[in-house]
């Protein structure tokens, strides 16, 4: 069986280095890559379940196929991730001409589902043909591979650290659909990052659900594993997402501030500046807890960058809960901050509370945060102008393919007029104006000094 496929994805980073895994796999298996959905035979779609509206734009495109469907019956549809682990043979009742749904734990099985389904069309098996396969199983073994020279980008590669989440705060649907926490052992993923850096890669990001946490088998926690990177490969940027607040350790920030290729980046979500609601949320740590985190990451790293993300309207949340939360906001100046509307999510504890916040005061106070938030990312970013800053060149922009775009290590984007020469190189940009998105500037020549280089306590 041969054809050509195309992933669609949803949500967070996770799932799109599993988008990666996926391809890979399917390539491997003989399949090939679609430009888009219409060259397809088979359509995939890598689900997100954090909150209802992802798994709402999942189920509108599913129902855009049917006409398609109805004419070609050949087309494969299939769901994939954390929808489907969820939601398991209610995706299958729902729209009956979708042929498969696979669970988190067996993405890597899809060339040979696949495979599968073309047999049963062929030859159907004694008894009731099975027309649509579902593969959800929680026990089924995860293996963390990847063919290293088949990644979408180059110089910029994500890696698997961990999978799966022991936590469950109470908003949370992520131990549900993707399992308890397992996390590879340290060689192994630097044997990865080895590999990705020989074959050309610049910048890795670590992923994990709650990195933080991170515990390899032979006993190295995530201060360990970023050190063994750092010391080990020749990577000149390394990331980590995403942080918990109880489980980050003063050594992670150490190794920070030892090592040149660690990136001056923390993505720390508080989610509220109350104590009330980060209890109810199960958080596991208070306001002031979280303020002397971010503290110490300032007394280590004086330059550091810190983004968080917040939930507005949680049950309960009353207007001096959600104060607490702005003043949090401007206390502690986030670079940046992702800022959500609170969306009941099924099995999680806080289903069961009634969600009592109006929908329009949840609009009110997601707006009012996103507005202080601008106002603080403007004014950052404007003080920039006038100053040079590294970037990792990413690609020409969307809106102008004069320009390219590119971070610094403190995730600050940066645009810039450019042409492909320039792909994944680390270029100089001269800062000539700001708004609260993006450093706009030209290519500089001169010898690169960081306009917030203080020195750092080790």
């Amino acid at each position: 069986m041969t054809g050509k496929f195309f992933i669609r994805t949803f949500g967070c980073q996770m799932n799109k280095l599993d988008s990666e895994l996926v391809a890979a796999s399917l390539l491997q298996a003989g399949f090939e890559p679609a430009s888009d959905e219409e060259q397809a035979g088979f359509i995939l779609f890598n689900t997100c379940s954090v909150r209802q509206h992802a798994e709402d734009r999942v189920y509108s495109r599913i129902g855009a196929l049917k006409r398609r469907k109805k004419r070609n019956p050949d087309l494969i549809i299939g769901v994939l991730g954390c929808m489907a682990q969820k939601e398991k043979e209610k995706i299958l009742h729902r729209f009956p001409y979708v042929d498969l749904v696979v669970g988190t734990r067996e993405i890597l099985r899809l060339g040979e589902l696949l495979r599968e389904i073309d047999r049963n069309r062929k030859e159907p098996p004694a008894g009731p043909a099975k027309k649509q396969l579902l593969a959800v199983s929680e026990a089924f073994p995860f293996h963390f591979t990847r063919k290293i020279k088949r990644r979408p980008n180059k110089y910029q590669a994500f890696v698997s650290v961990m999978r799966g989440c022991n936590n469950f705060c109470s908003y949370c649907v992520v131990p549900f659909t993707r399992g308890p926490a397992l996390s590879r052992p340290a060689q192994q993923v630097l044997d990865e990052v080895k590999a990705l850096v020989d074959d050309g890669c610049l910048e890795v990001t670590l992923l994990g659900q709650s990195i933080t946490s991170y515990k390899s088998p032979t006993g190295e926690d995530l201060g360990e594993l970023l050190g063994l990177i750092a010391q080990k490969t020749q990577v000149k940027r390394l990331r980590f997402i995403t942080s918990h607040p109880r489980d980050l350790k003063e050594d992670v920030l150490r190794k920070m501030a030892e090592f040149e290729a660690i990136c001056e980046y923390l993505h720390l979500p508080a989610q509220s500046g109350s104590d009330h609601i980060l209890a109810a949320m199960n958080r596991g740590y208070t306001r002031s807890e979280y303020l002397r985190k971010i503290e110490l990451a300032r007394k280590i790293l004086p330059d550091i960058a810190i983004a968080s993300d917040f939930i507005v309207g949680f049950p309960g949340e009353t207007e001096e809960d959600f104060q607490a939360t702005v003043s949090l906001f401007r206390e502690v100046r986030f670079q940046n901050c992702f800022i959500f509307k609170y969306s009941p999510r099924p099995l999680t504890g806080a289903s069961r509370l009634e969600d009592d916040v109006p929908e329009d005061v949840k609009k009110k106070r997601n707006h009012l945060l996103l507005n202080i938030q601008a106002e603080r990312s403007l004014a950052q970013n404007r003080s920039f102008v006038g100053k040079e800053v590294e970037i990792l060149v990413e690609g020409p922009s969307k809106n102008n393919p004069a320009f390219y775009t590119g971070r610094t290590k403190t995730n600050q984007i940066v645009l810039f007029p450019a042409d492909k020469s320039t792909m994944g190189k680390l270029v100089k940009v001269a800062v000539e104006d700001a708004s609260a998105l993006t450093l706009r500037g030209t290519r500089s020549n001169s010898a690169f000094t960081s306009p917030v280089a203080q020195e750092r306590e080790v």
